[in-house]
């Protein structure tokens, strides 16, 4: 009996774009055996997602599947009836996406949605359910997997959300898991826990896996085989460590290469300069729980501060203290020397103005049923009170600031917009109010590295012609390498070291900076493994990374 339980063949698959199919996948096979799993990589709009989401017998809307087969252990899934589909989604085959803020119902509470599929299914009943989550929970190195499910989604962070939805994915122990970029949104340090879970338990249950990913080194340590995708073409497969050593395509080499982009730190700000931001000794919390202690840190004109961190530590909270979404119990936020209202409903519009902020998931930060000019339009018109064609000039000066033509794009509806130039619009929504700074959220951690390198470019021109300050919260140390002046490094809601990038990078570091540097992946398909053995971490399931002090 073979063991082949996915076989795609000559898959083409067609996009409607007004009355006219457009093609997005052009004839791709595929073979996925039981406890394999297959990187997909390539850049943005290469058709992974689509290919992952076709591998379930499943199309987005607008979208349809023109030619192919797509069989599941026998299964015709392209003619199979909705419910036979329906049986096999969620028990056999599961999905994890890469935004796991879209994916969950935000009235639910996380151990709700988990017991759903294992109890609708007849796999588990209720309380069997529940229990199993906590142990999931457990292995996917979640804090207080005894009490996290009974939060609300918006009440974990992003990076908890994305090892939630993981753990609901494994719930009924499918034979197949499609991994849409399941680490996007983890900080280095729990991303190395979360995918020595994934491994360990796709082992242990001899899961398969399509991993879908736009971070090599990840999927270096995560996949038997690697199949290279460009605009809807196979480009090349073959076995990891053949194609990490000898990738045989230009293409495939050009992702293999080192991006370039670096930009030279700036001198230090001299004695007695007035920052832009200056955060002065912020105490902050959440009801009883406080998340920030006594955080003080300063923005000069013209720089960019990386804050980095793991996921909980209190990075997008100190944002939110200096926009005025969370006014802080101690402490206060100046702007140029002036003390901000604690609360942002007590600020007025040109201290509104002053401060902006680019999101992490454009996919839900753009209103999806507003076109781009209106998306723009709105802070042109709140904070600079234009309107008609003087509105309508400033949009397209804008959109021309980003580098996406006025004619193309000013009437398209986010759904019409790659992940990057979402992304775009969202820096042109930001400038819309003319700010002194901006705080950009993990602004490139869902872009594949070319577009992610166009995105830091563009945010260094526009910092150089417009004299802006920006506070980049991220947990990509090569994207701090890139665009950082200095680095502010935070733990348990407290900042643990800070300095000029070029010192931080040099030792010797606090030992926390140190476990973050050396939690970034290589593309060496034995790193993960060789530094699990280095922490003294065993069973690869039970990878309990020392969080060093």
């Amino acid at each position: 009996m073979s063991d082949l339980l996915l076989k795609i063949r000559g898959l083409k698959i067609e996009g409607r774009s007004d009355e006219t199919w457009l093609p997005i996948i052009n004839g791709v096979d595929l073979d996925l055996h039981k406890g394999e799993v297959l990187g997909l990589i390539g850049e943005s709009g290469a058709g992974k997602s689509t290919i992952g989401l076709a591998g379930m017998g499943f199309t987005r809307d607008g979208v349809r599947i023109s030619d192919g087969s797509v069989e599941f252990d026998g299964i015709d899934l392209v003619n199979a009836s909705a419910e036979t589909k329906r049986k096999l989604l969620g028990t056999r085959i599961a999905y994890v996406a890469q935004s796991a803020a879209a994916s969950f119902n935000p009235a639910h509470k996380l151990i709700d949605q988990h017991t759903e599929a294992p109890v609708q299914h007849g796999v588990m009943s209720r309380s069997e359910s529940a229990a199993d989550a906590v142990e999931l929970y457990r292995r996917l190195r979640l804090p207080n997997p005894e009490e996290i499910g009974f939060r609300y989604p918006h009440q974990v962070s992003g990076g908890q959300l994305q090892r939630a939805m993981t753990a609901m994915a494994m719930s009924c122990r499918p034979d197949l898991i499609i991994f849409d970029e399941p680490t996007t949104a983890l900080d280095v340090t729990t991303q190395i826990e979360v995918l020595a879970a994934i491994r360990d338990i796709v082992e242990q249950f001899d899961t398969a896996a399509i991993y879908i990913t736009h971070d090599l080194a990840v999927v270096a340590q995560m996949a038997d085989r690697i199949k290279v995708l460009l605009k809807g073409d196979e480009v090349e497969e073959a076995e990891t460590r053949e194609m990490l050593s000898h990738p045989k395509e230009d293409y495939t080499k050009s992702l293999w290469a080192v991006r370039e982009f670096k930009r030279p730190q700036k001198r230090v700000v001299a004695s007695g300069a007035v920052p832009v931001v200056s955060v002065r000794k912020v105490t902050a919390a959440y009801g009883p729980v406080k998340v920030l202690r006594n955080v003080s840190f300063d923005i000069h004109e013209g720089r960019t501060v990386a804050v980095v961190g793991e996921s909980g530590s209190g990075k997008s909270t100190a944002a939110r203290c200096i926009t005025g979404l969370l006014p802080p119990l101690v402490g206060s936020i100046m702007v140029d020397g002036v003390e901000m209202p604690a609360d942002y409903r007590k600020r007025s519009k040109d201290q509104l103005r002053q401060v902006q902020m680019i999101y992490q998931m454009a996919d839900t930060a753009l209103n999806p049923r507003k076109t781009i000019g209106e998306i723009i339009g709105r802070p042109v018109q709140f904070y600079m009170g234009l309107r008609g064609r003087d509105r309508r000039r400033r949009v397209e000066q804008l959109l021309d600031e980003i580098e996406l033509p006025a004619d193309q794009y000013f009437d398209r509806l986010p759904s019409e917009l790659s992940g990057g130039q979402k992304q775009r619009i969202g820096i042109a929504r930001a400038l819309a109010a003319e700010p002194r700074f901006i705080i950009c959220d993990e602004v490139t951690s869902a872009l594949d590295q070319l577009v992610a390198e166009g995105i830091l470019k563009l945010l260094a021109r526009l910092q150089d012609e417009l004299k802006l300050s920006y506070m980049f919260i991220t947990h990509d140390l090569a994207t701090v390498r890139s665009i950082a002046d200095e680095v502010v490094v935070m733990k348990e809601g407290q900042v643990i070291e800070q300095g000029p990038k070029d010192e931080m990078f040099r030792p010797p570091h606090h030992a926390y900076t140190d476990l973050l540097l050396s939690s970034v992946p290589e593309m060496d398909p034995d790193w993960l493994t060789n530094l699990l053995a280095e922490r003294g971490v065993d069973n690869i399931g039970d990878a309990a990374v020392d969080k060093m002090g």
